[in-house]
């Protein structure tokens, strides 16, 4: 779809001459946030929480396989009472894996959260750079080369990324 918009809006920039009136320029954000180092240092402060959810993730699980290999082991030497608690135990245990596994990965838990407070900062001061570039050059448009598949092919001449670099400072 991404595609059939981008080529319907250069046809039809194209087809009525505006094309050759407004100046394009392309940036690859992936170069230019490689490049920064507050953003490495924050990539791997989320990097650093992710491990350290993943490994609470994990333990709760190795957990609860560990109860179900004991209840595995002893199963038949429990009444009938003793299974059922013990496989509501299982259960209960892995409904909190799930959960906790949830709150720290799912699209509103602490990793994205704190990637968020990480992250944004620095995405929204590489916005601002683009857009003070975009201005001060008189682009109409820059295309992220990083996040667009449709962009098959750029000509290194209106590649901005460097342009964006010394805004920033870099």
């Amino acid at each position: 779809m991404r595609k059939t918009f981008f080529a319907a809006t250069a046809a039809l920039l194209l087809g009525t001459g505006v094309a050759q009136a407004q100046k394009y320029a392309v940036i690859d954000s992936e170069y230019i946030l490689h490049k920064m180092p507050k953003y490495k240092n924050a990539q791997e402060q989320v990097d650093k929480f992710a491990a350290g959810y993943q490994k609470e993730v994990d333990d709760l699980y190795k957990k609860v396989d560990e109860m179900f290999r004991t209840f595995q082991a002893e199963k038949m030497l429990l009444t009938e009472d003793m299974k059922r608690k013990r496989e509501e135990e299982i259960i209960t245990r892995e409904k909190e894996a799930k959960e906790l596994q949830r709150s720290h990965f799912g699209p509103d838990g602490t990793l994205f959260k704190k990637r968020e407070e990480l992250l944004k900062p620095i995405q929204d001061q590489l916005y601002n750079a683009i857009k003070d570039v975009a201005t001060e050059g008189g682009y109409a448009v820059i295309f992220d080369a990083a996040n667009n598949p449709s962009l098959i092919y750029i000509n290194p001449r209106y590649d901005r990324s460097d342009d964006v670099l010394k805004r920033l400072g870099f």
